[in-house]
Protein backbone atom coordinates (compact mmCIF):
# COMPACT_ATOMS: atom_id res chain seq x y z
CA UNK A 1 0.00 0.00 0.00
CA UNK A 2 1.28 3.44 -0.90
CA UNK A 3 1.23 6.07 1.84
CA UNK A 4 0.51 9.81 1.56
CA UNK A 5 4.23 10.37 2.18
CA UNK A 6 5.02 8.39 -0.98
CA UNK A 7 2.82 10.73 -2.99
CA UNK A 8 4.41 13.79 -1.32
CA UNK A 9 7.90 12.62 -2.27
CA UNK A 10 7.00 11.99 -5.90
CA UNK A 11 5.19 15.33 -6.20
CA UNK A 12 8.15 17.20 -4.66
CA UNK A 13 10.52 15.66 -7.21
CA UNK A 14 8.11 16.53 -10.02
CA UNK A 15 7.73 20.13 -8.79
CA UNK A 16 11.49 20.74 -8.47
CA UNK A 17 12.71 18.40 -11.27
CA UNK A 18 15.49 17.14 -9.00
CA UNK A 19 16.24 15.06 -5.93
CA UNK A 20 18.13 17.94 -4.32
CA UNK A 21 15.21 20.33 -4.79
CA UNK A 22 12.77 17.78 -3.42
CA UNK A 23 15.00 17.16 -0.40
CA UNK A 24 15.11 20.89 0.36
CA UNK A 25 11.33 21.25 -0.03
CA UNK A 26 10.65 18.26 2.21
CA UNK A 27 13.33 19.07 4.78
CA UNK A 28 15.15 15.73 4.41
CA UNK A 29 18.48 14.49 3.05
CA UNK A 30 19.15 13.95 -0.65
CA UNK A 31 19.86 10.27 0.07
CA UNK A 32 16.46 9.89 1.74
CA UNK A 33 14.66 11.10 -1.36
CA UNK A 34 16.78 8.84 -3.59
CA UNK A 35 16.05 5.80 -1.41
CA UNK A 36 12.31 6.51 -1.13
CA UNK A 37 11.92 6.98 -4.87
CA UNK A 38 13.64 3.65 -5.49
CA UNK A 39 11.35 1.92 -2.99
CA UNK A 40 8.21 3.44 -4.53
CA UNK A 41 9.19 2.49 -8.08
CA UNK A 42 10.08 -1.05 -6.96
CA UNK A 43 6.75 -1.38 -5.17
CA UNK A 44 4.83 -0.16 -8.23
CA UNK A 45 6.97 -2.09 -10.69
CA UNK A 46 7.15 0.98 -12.88
CA UNK A 47 9.48 3.93 -13.40
CA UNK A 48 8.02 7.28 -12.39
CA UNK A 49 10.79 9.49 -13.80
CA UNK A 50 13.19 9.52 -16.70
CA UNK A 51 16.59 10.51 -15.31
CA UNK A 52 18.13 13.17 -17.52
CA UNK A 53 21.53 14.80 -17.04
CA UNK A 54 19.96 18.00 -15.74
CA UNK A 55 16.46 17.08 -14.62
CA UNK A 56 14.00 14.38 -13.60
CA UNK A 57 11.11 14.15 -16.09
CA UNK A 58 7.82 12.41 -15.31
CA UNK A 59 6.85 9.26 -17.17
CA UNK A 60 3.19 8.61 -18.00
CA UNK A 61 2.86 6.62 -14.78
CA UNK A 62 4.53 9.42 -12.85
CA UNK A 63 2.18 12.03 -14.30
CA UNK A 64 -0.79 9.99 -13.15
CA UNK A 65 0.61 9.67 -9.64
CA UNK A 66 1.39 13.39 -9.37
CA UNK A 67 -2.10 14.33 -10.54
CA UNK A 68 -3.55 12.06 -7.86
CA UNK A 69 -1.19 13.64 -5.30
CA UNK A 70 -2.47 17.10 -6.20
CA UNK A 71 -6.08 16.02 -5.73
CA UNK A 72 -5.23 14.34 -2.43
CA UNK A 73 -3.45 17.48 -1.24
CA UNK A 74 -6.46 19.64 -2.04
CA UNK A 75 -8.76 17.20 -0.23
CA UNK A 76 -6.52 17.20 2.84
CA UNK A 77 -6.44 21.00 2.99
CA UNK A 78 -10.23 21.13 2.60
CA UNK A 79 -10.60 18.60 5.41
CA UNK A 80 -8.30 20.67 7.66
CA UNK A 81 -10.41 23.76 6.99
CA UNK A 82 -13.62 21.96 7.87
CA UNK A 83 -12.20 20.47 11.05
CA UNK A 84 -10.71 23.82 12.08
CA UNK A 85 -14.12 25.38 11.50
CA UNK A 86 -15.61 23.13 14.18
CA UNK A 87 -13.28 24.51 16.88
CA UNK A 88 -15.33 25.97 19.74
CA UNK A 89 -12.66 27.60 21.92
CA UNK A 90 -10.77 30.81 21.02
CA UNK A 91 -7.33 29.27 21.33
CA UNK A 92 -4.51 27.99 19.14
CA UNK A 93 -2.54 29.50 16.29
CA UNK A 94 -4.06 32.17 14.05
CA UNK A 95 -2.22 33.07 10.88
CA UNK A 96 -2.88 36.59 9.58
CA UNK A 97 -1.57 38.14 6.39
CA UNK A 98 -1.48 41.84 5.59
CA UNK A 99 0.70 44.41 3.83
CA UNK A 100 3.61 46.26 5.43
CA UNK A 101 1.74 49.58 5.35
CA UNK A 102 -1.43 48.27 6.97
CA UNK A 103 0.55 46.49 9.67
CA UNK A 104 2.87 49.38 10.46
CA UNK A 105 0.41 52.29 10.43
CA UNK A 106 -2.89 50.66 11.36
CA UNK A 107 -2.93 47.05 12.48
CA UNK A 108 -0.02 46.68 14.87
CA UNK A 109 -1.78 48.29 17.83
CA UNK A 110 -4.91 46.28 17.05
CA UNK A 111 -2.95 43.01 17.15
CA UNK A 112 -1.31 43.92 20.44
CA UNK A 113 -4.73 44.68 21.94
CA UNK A 114 -6.15 41.45 20.56
CA UNK A 115 -3.38 39.41 22.21
CA UNK A 116 -4.19 41.00 25.56
CA UNK A 117 -7.87 40.15 25.11
CA UNK A 118 -7.22 36.58 23.90
CA UNK A 119 -3.95 35.35 25.45
CA UNK A 120 -4.63 31.73 24.39
CA UNK A 121 -4.49 32.67 20.70
CA UNK A 122 -1.00 32.70 19.19
CA UNK A 123 -0.60 35.16 16.30
CA UNK A 124 1.48 34.30 13.26
CA UNK A 125 1.61 37.47 11.13
CA UNK A 126 2.78 37.15 7.52
CA UNK A 127 3.70 40.49 5.97
CA UNK A 128 3.31 40.29 2.21
CA UNK A 129 2.28 42.72 -0.48
CA UNK A 130 1.25 39.70 -2.56
CA UNK A 131 -2.11 38.06 -1.98
CA UNK A 132 -1.68 34.76 -0.23
CA UNK A 133 -4.08 31.95 -1.06
CA UNK A 134 -6.59 31.54 1.77
CA UNK A 135 -8.09 28.45 0.12
CA UNK A 136 -4.74 26.66 0.48
CA UNK A 137 -4.39 27.76 4.13
CA UNK A 138 -1.46 30.10 3.40
CA UNK A 139 -3.24 32.24 6.01
CA UNK A 140 -6.45 32.09 8.05
CA UNK A 141 -7.38 35.78 7.81
CA UNK A 142 -6.27 38.52 5.44
CA UNK A 143 -6.48 42.23 6.24
CA UNK A 144 -6.48 43.81 2.80
CA UNK A 145 -6.44 47.35 1.49
CA UNK A 146 -7.95 47.03 -1.96
CA UNK A 147 -9.70 48.81 -4.80
CA UNK A 148 -12.03 45.89 -5.44
CA UNK A 149 -14.21 43.43 -3.57
CA UNK A 150 -12.09 40.37 -2.67
CA UNK A 151 -12.64 37.06 -4.42
CA UNK A 152 -15.48 34.79 -3.39
CA UNK A 153 -14.43 34.28 0.21
CA UNK A 154 -16.06 35.32 3.47
CA UNK A 155 -15.30 38.99 4.05
CA UNK A 156 -16.25 42.19 5.83
CA UNK A 157 -15.63 45.68 4.54
CA UNK A 158 -14.63 47.57 7.69
CA UNK A 159 -13.71 51.01 6.32
CA UNK A 160 -13.26 53.17 3.28
CA UNK A 161 -9.65 54.29 2.69
CA UNK A 162 -9.22 57.95 1.81
CA UNK A 163 -6.25 59.07 -0.32
CA UNK A 164 -4.80 62.56 -0.72
CA UNK A 165 -1.76 64.45 -1.99
CA UNK A 166 1.08 64.70 0.52
CA UNK A 167 4.26 66.72 0.36
CA UNK A 168 6.93 68.37 2.51
CA UNK A 169 5.73 70.18 5.62
CA UNK A 170 7.13 73.44 4.21
CA UNK A 171 4.36 73.50 1.58
CA UNK A 172 1.54 73.18 4.10
CA UNK A 173 1.06 76.94 4.41
CA UNK A 174 0.54 77.43 0.67
CA UNK A 175 -2.73 76.70 -1.16
CA UNK A 176 -2.51 73.59 -3.32
CA UNK A 177 -4.95 72.89 -6.14
CA UNK A 178 -4.26 69.42 -7.63
CA UNK A 179 -5.84 70.42 -10.94
CA UNK A 180 -3.42 73.33 -11.35
CA UNK A 181 -0.42 72.85 -9.10
CA UNK A 182 0.24 69.19 -9.78
CA UNK A 183 2.31 69.91 -12.87
CA UNK A 184 4.60 72.35 -11.07
CA UNK A 185 6.17 69.80 -8.73
CA UNK A 186 8.32 66.69 -8.83
CA UNK A 187 6.49 63.46 -7.95
CA UNK A 188 7.16 59.99 -6.65
CA UNK A 189 5.31 57.01 -8.15
CA UNK A 190 4.91 53.29 -7.58
CA UNK A 191 7.00 51.05 -9.85
CA UNK A 192 4.12 48.67 -10.63
CA UNK A 193 1.25 50.79 -12.00
CA UNK A 194 -1.22 47.90 -12.04
CA UNK A 195 -1.25 47.35 -8.28
CA UNK A 196 -2.45 50.90 -7.55
CA UNK A 197 -4.23 51.53 -10.82
CA UNK A 198 -6.41 54.41 -9.58
CA UNK A 199 -3.37 56.35 -8.37
CA UNK A 200 -1.60 55.70 -11.66
CA UNK A 201 -4.59 57.01 -13.62
CA UNK A 202 -4.76 60.13 -11.42
CA UNK A 203 -1.07 60.89 -11.95
CA UNK A 204 -1.47 60.62 -15.73
CA UNK A 205 -4.23 63.21 -15.62
CA UNK A 206 -2.63 65.68 -13.21
CA UNK A 207 1.15 65.35 -13.42
CA UNK A 208 3.77 65.98 -16.11
CA UNK A 209 5.27 62.55 -16.78
CA UNK A 210 8.75 64.09 -16.96
CA UNK A 211 8.35 65.28 -13.39
CA UNK A 212 7.92 61.77 -12.02
CA UNK A 213 11.51 61.65 -10.84
CA UNK A 214 11.49 58.80 -8.36
CA UNK A 215 9.88 55.34 -8.42
CA UNK A 216 9.85 52.69 -5.73
CA UNK A 217 8.11 49.31 -5.33
CA UNK A 218 6.73 49.67 -1.79
CA UNK A 219 4.23 52.09 -0.31
CA UNK A 220 6.51 52.49 2.68
CA UNK A 221 9.29 53.57 0.31
CA UNK A 222 6.95 56.12 -1.30
CA UNK A 223 6.08 57.68 2.03
CA UNK A 224 9.63 57.85 3.34
CA UNK A 225 10.98 59.27 0.07
CA UNK A 226 8.36 62.01 0.11
CA UNK A 227 9.17 62.83 3.74
CA UNK A 228 12.81 63.13 2.70
CA UNK A 229 11.93 65.73 0.08
CA UNK A 230 12.10 63.66 -3.11
CA UNK A 231 8.74 64.94 -4.35
CA UNK A 232 4.97 64.94 -3.96
CA UNK A 233 3.13 61.67 -3.44
CA UNK A 234 -0.32 60.10 -3.31
CA UNK A 235 -0.89 58.20 -0.08
CA UNK A 236 -3.67 56.79 2.07
CA UNK A 237 -4.47 59.50 4.60
CA UNK A 238 -3.82 57.27 7.61
CA UNK A 239 -0.29 56.64 6.29
CA UNK A 240 0.56 60.23 5.40
CA UNK A 241 -0.68 61.47 8.77
CA UNK A 242 1.74 59.13 10.55
CA UNK A 243 4.90 60.16 8.66
CA UNK A 244 6.93 62.92 10.29
CA UNK A 245 7.79 65.70 7.85
CA UNK A 246 4.77 65.14 5.59
CA UNK A 247 1.74 67.39 5.25
CA UNK A 248 -1.61 66.68 3.60
CA UNK A 249 -1.90 69.23 0.79
CA UNK A 250 -5.24 68.27 -0.75
CA UNK A 251 -8.60 67.17 0.57
CA UNK A 252 -9.41 63.46 0.16
CA UNK A 253 -9.65 62.57 -3.53
CA UNK A 254 -12.89 60.58 -4.10
CA UNK A 255 -11.60 59.01 -7.29
CA UNK A 256 -8.80 57.28 -5.36
CA UNK A 257 -10.90 55.88 -2.51
CA UNK A 258 -10.15 52.28 -1.60
CA UNK A 259 -11.55 49.79 0.91
CA UNK A 260 -10.26 47.89 3.91
CA UNK A 261 -11.46 44.28 4.15
CA UNK A 262 -11.18 41.44 6.62
CA UNK A 263 -11.26 38.21 4.64
CA UNK A 264 -11.28 34.53 5.57
CA UNK A 265 -12.34 31.25 4.00
CA UNK A 266 -16.03 30.30 4.51
CA UNK A 267 -14.96 27.03 6.17
CA UNK A 268 -13.11 29.00 8.86
CA UNK A 269 -15.45 31.90 9.56
CA UNK A 270 -17.13 30.11 12.49
CA UNK A 271 -13.89 28.93 14.05
CA UNK A 272 -13.74 30.46 17.52
CA UNK A 273 -10.33 32.09 17.09
CA UNK A 274 -11.18 33.44 13.61
CA UNK A 275 -14.56 34.75 14.73
CA UNK A 276 -12.96 36.36 17.79
CA UNK A 277 -10.39 38.11 15.63
CA UNK A 278 -12.90 39.33 13.05
CA UNK A 279 -15.18 40.76 15.75
CA UNK A 280 -12.34 42.38 17.71
CA UNK A 281 -10.68 43.81 14.61
CA UNK A 282 -13.98 45.19 13.26
CA UNK A 283 -14.59 47.07 16.51
CA UNK A 284 -11.01 48.32 16.83
CA UNK A 285 -10.89 49.60 13.26
CA UNK A 286 -14.27 51.30 13.68
CA UNK A 287 -12.68 53.34 16.48
CA UNK A 288 -10.02 54.47 13.98
CA UNK A 289 -12.40 55.04 11.09
CA UNK A 290 -12.18 58.84 11.18
CA UNK A 291 -8.42 58.58 10.59
CA UNK A 292 -8.75 55.98 7.81
CA UNK A 293 -11.62 57.77 6.05
CA UNK A 294 -10.17 61.23 6.75
CA UNK A 295 -13.47 62.62 8.04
Amino acid sequence: MLSWDDFRYVKAIADTHSLAGAAEALGVNHSTVFRRLGQIEQQLGSRLFDRGRTAYTLTACGEEMVELARRMGEDIVAFERRVSGQDLRPAGELRITTSDMVLLYLLNDVLVGFRRAYPDILLDVLVSNQRLNLSKRDADVAVRATYQTPEALSGRRVARIAWAVFGPQALAAKPFDPAVDGRRHDWIAFVDPVSIVKATKWLKGHVDEKRIVYKVNTMLGLAEAAAGGAGMVLLPCYVGAAIAGLAQLSPPLPELEGELWLVTHPDLRNTARVRAFLDYCTTAIAQRRSLIECT
